[in-house]
């Protein structure tokens, strides 16, 4: 009986041991799983204070464009963002290529409307902030940007003439168009205003233009540089709101406030140490969008069969005499007001090769990556920044980070954190009703 009992005894005991030793590899993985207790110091809160959201400073009106304020422009230009009537074949519009669903991008590698493009779609939300539009920087103000597609012949296809057109033979454009800019030209009169006309390709179109006034053609001009910025007002809308990311940091600043454990995984919150720290992704991805609008060279290799894309060294001089650009007689600014223009970076060598820096808000959702979409994951977007092969052309300003896998994981998953819809959905993140 004695030996029952104490066999009985250690039985209990060995049950004892294993709830003590359950207990504690459950707190174990409860505290690897969340970041809780993560201790950040002074100076990584500052950063993570200069990435939040609530950091966001007040959109600085675009000073080229007066009526970027004007929600009645603003929704003139959701009207013509969705409308496929701005386009020669009635079928492309802007949200062809920008589509709601996916952060106003569209998932493939290169953009495809009336044929496929030289390019990559970027998410436009949030890209308002930036001084500097296309991935070259091509054009220097929302509204410029948004005429390139419309004449471009794999995009929208069309011209400036038959858009002027369209805003006064539509009544209901006419009427918003002339409550914001006056009254529209009369364009009836085809001998003088042809039905298609404008410098584009299409050879026929060009000549028509080629043989309008000087007068004539600037009028149209200005219908056409007024539509791209009514689209700007409605662009201009499109912005990120608070992310799990932003949840936490408000959670880290606030002395009173509780951490949530589930707002961030431990691995996350590592990744987000990596990714301010050993990872050096702040270098170029700052800021509360994640981006420092600037030009770089990564060392991306060019979509198979292409040669290496020149970036931002092919487009300077196009910059300069783009007469829809801040200095042009379309802008709404004086010269003195066109700062980025006058002071940017001009040095070629430097330049070769470099792509703007697109903003990290919602980018696991708007696979592939890079200017050509040549990346199809951010595992081997990761990749590609851990070795920084040498570049083809140029010179790569990444350097190898020699990140073990599991690193790279953690900040995979943090990234993953920055995913939230757009501020007004409801609003301004749908066609019009």
């Amino acid at each position: 009986m004695i030996g029952k009992a104490n066999k009985l005894g250690r039985h209990k005991i060995g049950l004892l041991i294993l709830l003590v030793c359950s207990v504690f590899l459950v707190l174990f993985i409860w505290r690897s799983n969340y970041s809780q207790f993560v201790d950040w110091s002074s100076e990584e809160l500052e950063i993570l204070q200069s990435l939040w959201l609530e950091s966001l400073p007040p959109l600085s009106p675009d000073q080229s464009n007066a009526i970027v304020d004007s929600t009645a422009a603003a929704k003139l230009g959701q009207q013509i963002f969705f409308d496929s009537q701005f386009s020669i074949n009635g079928e492309i519009s802007c949200a062809t290529c920008h589509q709601p669903q996916l952060y106003f991008s569209d998932g493939l590698n290169k953009a495809f409307a009336i044929g496929q493009t030289a390019r990559h779609t970027p998410s436009i939300v949030g890209v308002a902030y930036s001084p500097w539009f296309y991935w070259d920087g091509r054009k220097d103000s929302q509204w410029s940007q948004a005429l390139g597609p419309l004449e471009d012949p794999k995009e929208h296809g069309g011209n400036r003439m038959q858009y002027a057109r369209l805003m006064g033979s539509d009544e209901s454009y006419r009427i918003e168009y002339e409550a914001l800019f006056g009254n529209l030209p009369d364009f009836s009169d085809e001998s003088i205003f042809p039905v298609n006309a404008g410098p584009v390709q299409n050879p026929e179109w060009n000549a028509a233009w080629q043989m309008m006034t000087e007068d004539n053609r600037a009028q149209v001009n200005r219908v056409f540089s007024n539509i791209g910025k009514i689209l700007a007002a409605y662009e201009t809308r499109l912005m990120p709101s608070e992310t799990r990311f932003d949840a936490y940091v408000a959670s880290l600043l606030d002395e009173d406030n509780d951490l949530e454990p589930s707002l961030l995984t431990m691995d996350e919150a590592n990744g987000l140490r990596l990714f301010i720290g050993e990872a050096r992704c702040i270098e170029c991805h700052n800021g509360p969008l994640f981006t420092n609008n600037e030009f770089h060279n990564t060392g991306l290799l060019p979509s198979p069969g292409e040669l290496p894309d020149q970036g931002r060294t092919r487009v300077l001089q196009l910059l300069l005499e783009d007469p829809f650009n801040c200095y042009g007689g379309f802008s709404d600014a004086g010269i003195e007001q066109c700062t980025e223009l006058t002071y940017m970076r001009t040095n070629r060598t430097e330049l070769l090769g470099a792509m703007r820096t697109p903003t990290l808000r919602n980018i696991s959702a708007t696979a592939p990556y890079m200017h050509k979409g040549q990346i199809p994951n951010l595992a081997e977007v990761l990749k590609h920044y851990n070795q920084a092969e040498l570049a083809l052309i140029g010179h790569n300003e990444a350097e190898p980070l020699a990140l073990s896998r599991r690193q790279l994981q953690q900040i995979e998953l943090f990234l993953g954190t920055l995913d939230a819809p757009i501020i007004d959905s409801q609003v301004w993140g749908q066609p019009p009703l």
